[in-house]
């Protein structure tokens, strides 16, 4: 469990802070700059496609980890107390976060998969839907950027 635990909850410490706290925040936000391209040329490149196959292992590898450390029972940090009415990162604990941070899971995955479509062209014509392709990773981003604050700071009801 603590392996699960370990690989679950890899952070980057870096300037930028939560910006790019997480591996899968960063390749989202490439994913983001890099869709612009696309939108602009009217073609997805095979360059392309392979960072978003990197995006989805990103996604993959936390959130398999995260189903099994649910199953074991546990929540996300910022809604569990670790001792003294505090969370490990010294906030008051937000049970309220486990589902928001389980909803801007669903939020990313359902991003990833409208991006799939949007690639091949099979909802709508390829050149319009190519066009959309920065709006959908950029909310993608957020919601990515949105996991990690979750799991951190506590909501608007800590305590509760």
């Amino acid at each position: 469990m603590e392996l699960i635990r370990l690989i679950h909850n890899v952070r980057f410490d870096t300037p930028l802070g939560i910006l790019l706290s997480t591996p899968l925040a960063v390749a989202c936000l490439v994913l983001t700059v890099w869709s612009l391209g696309p939108a602009i040329k009217g073609r997805v490149g095979y360059p392309f496609m392979v960072w978003l196959r990197l995006t989805w292992v990103t996604f993959l590898i936390p959130g398999v980890t995260g189903v099994l450390l649910a199953l074991g029972g546990l929540n996300v940090a910022s809604a569990t107390d670790a001792g003294n009415g505090v969370t490990r990162y010294g906030f008051p604990p937000d049970p309220s976060r486990n589902g928001e941070h389980w909803m801007y899971v669903a939020f990313v995955l359902l991003s990833l998969y409208i991006i799939e479509f949007l690639v091949r062209g099979r909802w709508i014509e390829l050149r319009l839907s190519l066009r959309l392709l920065p709006l959908v990773a950029f909310f993608m981003y957020g919601c990515a950027f949105m996991i990690g604050r979750v799991a951190v700071f506590p909501g608007s009801t800590p305590g509760t």
